[in-house]
């Protein structure tokens, strides 16, 4: 973000005990030149003096939804329509769960259920609350709806206990919100990345096509993880009412043959191409020019076979790592070894779909394949999933870059 003016952001400051590197927090915002409002809530507030904060930002500090001397009593209203970025640190597993449903029981997530501006959590808690699968549940919830994560770090916590939990450093928290790329790499720090999700639509008439379940959720999750990792992202996506993921660029397509244009124009400059879509494999030979009218009891379509995008990008000359997606409604893993070698991928997702599995679901499991090697992903939520398999493109991605394939051959690790 551009810090050209001051940056108004309201740091949120919940009951956690790393609330004492709060006030540092704001110390390292300004220095950033961001003007920075404090909201404590009521455990906050017995954990650190709001007269501390009160020194650090020079701005009044707030805790109580009905202060009388906010703006017309409304100073959730007037704190939310000010800030321009929020964070809140440290992040309880409570104030997670409170946002993660919904809930305004306090002038904090009021104020974040009122704005429209970016929210940052910095997580602090117990290493056994934070992976507890309600406290993930809510982090996947949250995710789905754009909330960023900085943090948890792991390491030695204050009761004693070694994990993760512990609330990111202020100097980290301040340069990811106001200084894009001076944080802590990721692990697809400087590369460019092409994913393609959704379904697409093969016209029969003006009015009907062919299309499949494909929600595009799985892909979303899959381009804003890879954003989340450091990478430049474009995402070309089916014709699904999904928001754009943080941080990455969208191009909308309609057809198999759209998909094939956008990714082949795009492809040799990318650096991993993960084909999450679910691409039609046929398509009506001829598209009517007028409605079709019901005038007999069956209907034949000549289906013809789509461009096939993976392949194509899999076979170029120097192209993209590739990774491949997999749903199959029967013997998975040796389908998807199947397309991994018949397709020359360098690693491919594969999940089983049907009643409650894969499409128009929330979580997922999968398996992911490369040659030699094999690794299964638990079911949890499509972000957490997508971040995990995130981790592993990252990682065989630089494998083969540690070791390349001989000329001619296919590269794989």
């Amino acid at each position: 973000m551009s810090t050209n003016k001051p940056v108004r952001v309201l740091l949120g400051v919940s009951g956690g005990i790393a609330a004492y590197k709060s006030p540092d927090l704001v110390r390292r915002l300004r220095e950033r030149g961001a003007e920075v409002r404090v909201v404590l809530t009521p455990a906050a507030g017995r954990l650190v003096s709001p007269l501390v904060f009160q020194a650090v930002s020079g701005q009044p500090v707030r805790s109580d939804p009905w202060d009388e001397q906010a703006e017309a009593a409304m100073g959730h209203i007037e704190l939310a329509r000010w800030a321009e970025l929020i964070v809140i640190a440290p992040a309880t597993a409570n104030v997670i769960a409170e946002l993660a449903g919904g809930h305004a029981g306090s002038l904090l997530t009021t104020c974040c259920l009122a704005s429209t501006a970016p929210l940052y959590l910095a997580p602090a808690m117990n290493q056994a609350m934070w992976r507890h699968p309600a406290t993930q549940e809510n982090c996947a919830r949250l995710r789905a709806r754009g909330v960023h994560f900085i943090g948890p770090d792991e390491g030695e916590q204050a009761c004693g206990d070694m994990g993760p939990g512990r609330m990111a450093e202020p100097e980290r928290i301040a340069a990811e919100l106001l200084q894009p790329g001076t944080a802590a790499a990721g692990p697809l720090q400087g590369l460019t990345v092409l994913v393609s999700a959704g379904p697409t639509r093969e016209p029969i008439d003006p009015v009907r096509f062919v299309s499949n379940r494909s929600s595009g959720r799985m892909g979303f999750a899959v381009a804003e993880a890879a954003a989340a990792a450091g990478a430049r992202v474009t995402l070309l996506a089916g014709p699904v009412s999904l928001p754009t993921p943080p941080g990455v660029e969208r191009v909308d397509v309609e057809t198999a043959g759209d998909m094939y244009r956008e990714a082949m124009a795009r492809a040799p400059e990318a650096d991993i191409y993960i084909g999450a879509a679910a691409i039609s494999d046929y398509r009506p030979a001829d598209v009517r020019p007028q409605k079709i009218k019901k005038r007999s009891d069956r209907l034949a379509l000549d289906m013809v076979r789509s461009a096939d995008v993976l392949a194509a990008i899999a076979a170029l000359d120097d192209g993209p790592f590739t990774v491949g997606f997999a749903a199959e409604t029967e013997k998975l893993e040796e389908h998807a070894r199947a397309k991994l070698m018949g397709k020359h991928l360098d690693m491919i997702v594969a999940n089983l779909v049907g009643e409650n599995l894969g499409f128009d679901c929330a979580d997922n499991e999968a398996v992911v394949l490369w040659q030699g090697g094999r690794q299964a992903l638990a079911r949890c939520a499509k972000p957490e999933l997508a971040r995990q398999i995130i981790e592993l493109v990252a990682e065989r991605y630089r494998a083969r870059h540690r070791a390349p394939a001989s000329i001619g051959q296919p590269a794989v690790s």
